[in-house]
């Protein structure tokens, strides 16, 4: 459960969310790489697509995030790239919502900003093997941030969403392994038929 519905959230964390958010498309629009926009809308799309497909685990769902992805490859573009793709999300098909849209913007970007900046420089001299390590960790860990951001922002919330919160990371966790082993295949596709998409993400 990557999209926190409307009316879950304290009034507090949907401010503090949209502002953080907020801040972070200013940041990105003022650091926006025209010539990304295509790669940008591709990876969007399938963001929005990939997050459909939902797979019961227990009590609740999980589908593929790919913001580990799109950090690696993006930078700070992937911030506008999910906002856009959250919005259309929750109009077309109510998942999240409008009012909540800044948390689970920030709690979806922030993640892909932070393994951009760490392994995006390292893939740069990787190939084979260790480049598919690389994008697996990368995965791993944007799905392992956002799950530790979305029962935070439960959490901070309500004492009530306790159950909910460990729920979440323990569902989280098969997830963060198909995460790691898609964006690992998708990096060593890629080196094989456009490896300069790897060496021109900037941060």
């Amino acid at each position: 459960m990557a999209h926190i519905p409307d009316g879950v959230l304290a009034a507090p964390v949907l401010i503090t969310g949209a502002i953080a958010s907020a801040a972070a498309v200013s940041i990105a629009v003022k650091k926006l790489d025209y010539d990304r926009i295509p790669q940008a809308a591709v990876l969007a799309a399938a963001f929005f697509i990939a997050s459909l497909v939902t797979v019961p685990v227990g009590a609740s769902s999980v589908h593929l995030l790919l913001n580990g992805l799109m950090g690696v490859l993006l930078g700070w573009t992937a911030v506008p790239a999910i906002l856009v793709a959250l919005i259309l999300q929750a109009v077309f098909f109510g998942y999240g919502g409008l009012l909540v849209l800044g948390v689970n913007t920030f709690n979806l970007a922030l993640p892909a900003l932070l393994v951009g900046l760490v392994i995006a420089p390292r893939l740069k001299n990787s190939s084979g093997r260790q480049l598919f390590i690389w994008g697996a960790v990368a995965g791993g860990t944007g799905v392992c941030l956002t799950a530790v951001l979305v029962s935070l922002s439960l959490l901070i919330s309500g004492p009530e969403y306790l159950a909910a919160s460990k729920v979440i990371l323990v569902t989280y966790l098969p997830l963060m392994l198909a995460e790691a082993a898609v964006t690992g295949a998708t990096l060593s596709f890629l080196q094989r038929v456009a490896p300069e998409l790897l060496w021109e993400q900037k941060v």
